[in-house]
């Protein structure tokens, strides 16, 4: 009898246990695994999907360069889209997408960059589109990958180009990253729209919004799976700790009605960056809607900010 209370004793927190591993490596397969679709928009952006798709048949009307980096390395290998301006320039924009997109649900970026007179640059991240990798890795590698892409982008048009790092959503806060390396000279601003302070804030934020489950006992399973996996913690993955040690200028555009990534993370991402900075909160607009509540707009705002600190020198 003794013996059978041990086990009854056990049973349950064992059993409850294997169930949260089994959860947590579930909800590390569904939000940290590739796939090779781009799932469908949110059904409140549905009313931009003509203009959305307009932007795209312009980009296949380009006549767009494949570039890669890491080609004889199958596990690592990077694809971009380069998308030369009108007319020669020496002005480039890369354009980082966002989570589960790839280069090419940037188009109406691109369109915007491309009529002031920029060469676009459109990477597939690692995991997504028709780059290699398993996982995603929410800016934390694509950081470094995009090093590479900027040496690319100077080999390619000299060493008196200028580069803008643009980015959305997770590409927001890829960018957000990237300015805590060490740029080249030829790196003269970031923009950075609706990006997540850090991976472990965020998903602990969307566990208890979609799925009213806590951070706790979850995403330090998480992210010890992705130590496993990736090599590194989801407490490793910051825009905040990357923005201190920011000194190019940039600018922070969010929407005020933005739950997906909450404004809150607008603030603390713009207290904590170095270097000269500004920022636009975009009044109605929810996640990653700034763009499209007024396209003419957002390009006035991006440009008044880049006059700033480019010359104008094409």
């Amino acid at each position: 009898m003794k013996k059978r209370h041990v086990l009854a004793a056990f049973g349950a927190p064992l059993a409850l246990f294997s169930a949260t591993l089994l959860a947590s490596e579930k909800l590390y397969n569904f939000a940290f695994k590739r796939v090779d679709y781009v799932p469908e928009t949110s059904a409140d952006k549905q009313k931009y999907a003509d203009a959305y798709w307009s932007y795209v048949d312009w980009l296949h009307r380009q006549p767009t360069q494949t570039w890669q980096l890491n080609v004889a390395d199958e596990a690592n290998r990077l694809v971009a889209t380069y998308v030369p301006a009108k007319t020669t320039s020496q002005k480039t924009v890369i354009i980082s997408h966002g989570y589960k997109g790839d280069g090419e649900t940037m188009a109406n970026y691109a369109y915007m960059f491309y009529q002031m007179g920029y060469n676009v640059l459109l990477p597939d991240d690692r995991g997504h589109g028709q780059s290699a990798g398993k996982y995603i890795s929410f800016g934390w590698q694509d950081r470094r990958d995009y090093l590479g892409w900027i040496d690319r982008v100077i080999k390619h048009s000299g060493p008196r180009t200028q580069i803008v790092l643009f980015g959305v959503s997770m590409g927001g806060a890829t960018v957000e990253m990237m300015s805590g390396e060490q740029l080249p000279e030829q790196v003269k601003a970031i923009i950075a729209d609706c990006g997540y302070t850090s991976i472990e804030e965020e998903l602990a934020y969307l566990l208890k919004r979609q799925f009213h489950l806590p951070k706790y006992p979850f995403v330090p399973i998480v992210s010890f799976i992705n130590r496993h996996r990736m090599g590194y913690f989801l407490s490793d993955v910051s825009s905040v700790e990357q923005l201190r040690h920011n000194d190019r200028p940039i600018f922070f555009i969010h929407g005020e009605k933005d739950v997906y990534v909450p404004s809150w993370m607008l603030k603390k991402n713009y207290q904590a960056a170095g270097g000269p900075k500004s920022m636009w909160q975009v009044p109605d607009a929810t996640h990653a809607e700034s763009f499209w509540i007024d396209p003419a707009t957002y390009q006035k705002h991006v440009a008044a900010f880049l006059d700033q600190y480019l010359s104008a020198r094409v």
